[in-house]
């Protein structure tokens, strides 16, 4: 789509690579902090005497600056594009803002900062007519600690509520192995379910079999113990499906991958946003493969879901897997600096060329976020350490 007269480029998944501890979690941590900010402002914050936010620890200065976050959304069947964000100290909304561009043209619907004189326009102002209906009613609700936002949504506003509405309903967090029972069980009620029905079940009986686990179908009887109401059926050494406990018999792996489809295919019927931390660490390198490539085929994808996964598996840039399932553009790379300030960027930044093995250049550091470790220098720690004991 156009902005502005520019092309805007969307893609169906973002890939984050980067060292140990380089800030890989905490950039997925932020997004679901924006999500609970937009949501929860005008009831949870209502009992807080100012904003609940986590300052970065590593900077004692940090507490006295603000907090920014800042998104671009493409929303609706005629998409329009929206670039919305606001700025937090611990007392209040320092500043808030929501630019909308229908046709492609800009449209500033609201612009607030906290410390404007009245005679530039007060702390609110709206230029222009995109936004319609109710402006000056919804300022004096909201809050200092509040989003406009979060207030107008509260009371209905068309035009607002479109946005708050992905904030809303948007983002599944998978994590790298704490919440597979919790995922399971999600799996699980999706399948025995009032909303369960055979397409669903097909979908996850097919994913299931086609992960080369053994699995030729299941057997689901809601009226059943909650750990008996699903059970997946194998293929025993005589040619038969046998069904297996769930809780005792099935495998790890197969309890990893049991437990992602569920999430899976529920943003993809929804068209929202999945959040994966250390995708690697949960499944099989091909398995983790395999997700992406659903989320990049448009008619896996119909409704323009989409994957934003941190990783460690470097594979995924190379020429080992057949077809390289992740993109030059959709790979940014996490970076610590010597502050312990984490540092975003697209690997595009280090030019690639299209026929350039990802892989390879990460790892030998072309594109930075590589552990900054000399080959045997643990190793050689270890051995001195040890001949100091003796």
């Amino acid at each position: 789509m156009k902005s502005e007269g520019q092309e805007i480029g969307l893609v169906p998944l973002i890939g984050i690579f980067g060292p140990n501890a380089s800030g890989k979690s905490n950039i997925l941590t932020a997004i679901r902090a924006m999500r609970s900010a937009v949501r929860g402002s005008v009831l949870e914050w209502a009992q807080e005497s100012g904003v609940p936010r986590e300052p970065f620890a590593l900077d004692p200065q940090a507490r006295d600056e603000t907090t920014l976050f800042e998104v671009d959304l493409v929303l609706g069947r005629d998409p329009i594009r929206y670039t919305y964000g606001f700025e937090l100290s611990d007392e209040r909304v320092e500043a808030e803002w929501l630019h909308a561009y229908p046709h492609g043209r800009k449209q500033v619907w609201f612009d607030r900062e906290a410390d404007r004189a009245p005679e530039e326009g007060g702390e609110f102002r709206f230029p222009g007519d995109g936004l319609k209906g109710g402006k000056e009613q919804l300022t004096e609700i909201t809050r200092a600690n509040a989003l406009f936002l979060t207030a107008a949504a509260t009371f209905n506003h068309p035009q607002l509520s479109t946005v708050y509405r992905w904030f809303l309903d948007n983002f599944q967090l998978v994590t790298s192995g704490d919440d597979i029972a919790e995922r399971s069980d999600h799996t699980r009620r999706l399948l025995t379910g009032k909303n369960s029905g055979p397409r669903l079940r097909e979908r996850i009986t097919t994913l299931l079999r086609a992960a080369d686990l053994g699995i030729t179908g299941m057997l689901i009887d809601a009226s059943l113990p909650k750990d008996q109401q699903v059970r997946l059926l194998h293929r025993s050494v005589g040619g038969e499906s046998v069904p297996l406990d769930f809780t005792t018999q099935e495998s790890l792996g197969t309890h990893a991958w049991f437990a992602f489809l569920g999430p899976v295919l529920e943003v993809l019927e929804q068209g929202s946003v999945l959040l994966a931390d250390e995708l690697d660490s949960s499944l099989h390198p091909m398995l983790a493969a395999e997700v992406i490539r659903i989320f990049q085929d448009p008619l896996a994808n119909p409704r323009g879901a989409q994957l934003i996964f941190t990783t460690h598996a470097t594979a995924m840039l190379g020429t080992t897997m057949v077809g390289r399932p992740v993109d030059r553009d959709q790979v940014w790379i996490t970076t610590k600096r010597k502050t312990g300030e984490t540092e975003l960027y697209p690997l595009i930044d280090a030019r690639p060329r299209k026929e350039e093995n990802l892989e390879r250049g990460y790892l030998h550091g072309r594109y930075g976020g590589v552990p900054r470790v000399t080959p045997g220098e643990m190793a050689r720690e270890v051995a001195h350490v040890m001949a100091g004991t003796e």
